[in-house]
């Protein structure tokens, strides 16, 4: 074996130590956490394709590649931006828990707090296909045939694993694959692939092909009521889940528009609830009331410790009030108003974390993918795909190629909280792509930071960086993060190795619980993409995270 075959399977230290600067392209642009995506995506616009063509041929090819975080058994967001007339549409591609499932149910098998994380009971039906058939029916200009091309492509000839998808699927392989149902299909002869070890994924790409031969929404109708359909809801209900065929047959999409809030002379957009880009933009609208370029440097206490204290509260009030909102109306006039916003900027001490804050507490980290395109008529689409946890249950329906995301563990077990689980109810969901537009509606940005409760903090942190510093997209991504970790009702506040020691130290002094993350754990902090348009001349600049495998590439 060559020296170069031995280092092709080590797996590589988590560290950055290479030089990312900004992509900067005239005719389009795609940035994602994989090359071989990004370039599905670029081959759409070759084609002629427009922004959501291209979108969803990276998320396609993104559920070949890293399996781990994103593919049909998930779901997805996406913000879609029409350069024609400045609008920005929001497209929610939850699905809803099963009929059968009530609380009562839940309580009666002993379950009290809540849904057993890896369990068939928390598969909610998977929206990925039908938001993807709806996104190109409504914005796309190609059939699926070309879109989902470059996706069965790698699926049959099979790809090279790229090193951090290797690291996770290492994670899945230990957690779950191998003794969950079906779970050894996504594995290399009983084990996780290594960092350039050919997979094939043949299953996989004989479902993209029959869905292929389809106009999107006869595809939509062959995933959800067919026999995809039926071996989805056999792989659930013989492990001991809920779903039924009526619950795949009854799936939609949900199209509404973006939830936003003015921060520092720019519009930012989210999607509204049950998707939880409400806590960043509540976080944003209480730092609008504070000078944060005037705090410091990015890697200050003092400012870190505003942006802290604003997340907090941010999650505070998004626990509280997200969930269905065909179930729940959460009232985001008055929290988004200017006035909502200077008060909870009056709850932060300057000095000191605030021990009588109400803080939101974060559930769980997850693995997901976010990727964003921007084409040459200045459409942009921001999108995230996602199965929750690493590999989701890790339950593999026989012959389909993807496992079933556990996106049920997010409900409330609480009957008297707005996201207590019901049936047929959507529930509080992690996954949001962002968008920031100029006053005069102009495109800023796509932008979105990958990973489970990261989410709200990532995009907190690089739009603060494009904003208040006028960082381009690389150096807002490159920049080093904090996130209130997972699970830790007292707010313990993980950091990336590299900050400062003084500022660490003054962080503590100020009451906050500090942890350093090193290694591949830093992957608690996420993955991103921007990329950003030049109001005058239409040149696009993106940025891809240091902490991915991935890439922006562009067309000139």
């Amino acid at each position: 074996m060559s020296s170069f075959e031995i280092s092709r399977h080590a797996q590589p230290e988590f560290t950055f130590n290479s030089r990312r600067t900004p992509v900067y392209s005239t005719k389009g642009m795609v940035a994602s956490s994989q090359p071989a995506a990004t370039e599905a995506g670029l081959e759409m616009l070759r084609a002629g394709g427009n922004a959501a063509d291209a979108a969803i041929a990276t998320a396609a090819a993104l559920a070949v590649l890293e399996p781990c975080s994103t593919g049909l058994g998930g779901d997805a967001f996406a913000l879609f931006y029409n350069g024609a007339n400045n609008k920005v549409s929001a497209l929610n591609g939850s699905g809803k828990s099963p009929r059968e499932m009530t609380l009562k149910k839940i309580q009666d098998m002993g379950i009290k707090h809540s849904l057993p994380t890896r369990h068939a009971l928390t598969v909610n039906v998977p929206g990925a296909c039908a938001m993807w058939c709806d996104m190109v029916d409504r914005f796309g200009s190609l059939p699926l045939s070309k879109i989902f091309a470059p996706a069965i492509r790698y699926a049959e000839e099979g790809f090279p694993v790229s090193s951090v998808t290797a690291s996770l699927w290492k994670n899945g392989e230990e957690e779950i694959l191998t003794t969950s149902p079906g779970g050894m299909t996504l594995l290399l002869n009983g084990k996780a692939p290594k960092a350039g070890d050919i997979m094939h994924n043949r299953a996989l790409s004989e479902v993209l092909r029959q869905l292929s031969s389809h106009t999107p929404q006869e595809a939509k109708k062959l995933f959800y009521t067919g026999e995809i359909a039926r071996k989805i809801v056999k792989a659930v209900r013989e492990n001991g889940g809920m779903l039924s065929t009526e619950d795949m047959t009854s799936h939609e999409s949900l199209w509404g528009e973006s939830i936003k809030t003015d921060y520092r002379g720019y519009e930012v957009h989210e999607c509204p609830p049950n998707g939880q880009g409400l806590a960043a933009l509540l976080a944003l609208n209480t730092l609008e009331n504070i000078d944060l370029a005037g705090k410091g440097s990015p890697y200050s206490a003092k400012r870190l410790h505003y942006q802290i204290e604003a997340m907090r509260l941010g999650f505070a009030d998004a626990r509280q009030h997200i969930a269905d909102p065909h179930v729940y109306e959460t009232p985001l006039s008055a929290l988004l108003s200017k006035k909502y916003g200077a008060k909870r900027a009056e709850e932060i001490y300057s000095d000191k974390a605030n021990p009588d804050a109400k803080h939101g507490v974060p559930v769980n980290s997850s693995d997901t993918v976010y990727f964003n395109v921007v084409d040459k008529e200045g459409n942009g689409c921001s999108m995230v795909n996602s199965v929750y946890m690493n590999f989701g249950t890790g339950i593999v329906p026989e012959g389909l190629g993807f496992s079933l995301q556990n996106r049920g563990h997010n409900f409330s077990l609480n009957p008297a909280h707005p996201n207590v689980l019901a049936p047929g109810k959507r529930t509080y969901h992690t996954i949001i792509p962002g968008i920031c537009l100029r006053k005069n509606g102009s495109l800023h940005s796509v932008f979105g930071v990958m990973g489970g409760f990261m989410q709200p903090q990532g995009h907190l942190q690089v739009i603060s960086a494009m904003l208040d510093d006028a960082a381009n997209p690389q150096e807002a991504l490159n920049r080093l993060r904090f996130c209130i970790e997972p699970g830790e009702a007292g707010g313990k506040v993980c950091v990336e190795e590299g900050f400062p020691a003084e500022t660490l130290n003054q962080l503590s002094q100020m009451g906050h619980k500090i942890e350093v993350r090193e290694g591949y754990k830093r992957v608690l902090f996420g993955r991103g993409q921007i990329i950003s348009r030049d109001e005058t001349t239409g040149i696009l600049c993106a940025g891809c995270d240091p902490r991915s495998d991935g890439t922006a590439n562009g067309l000139y």
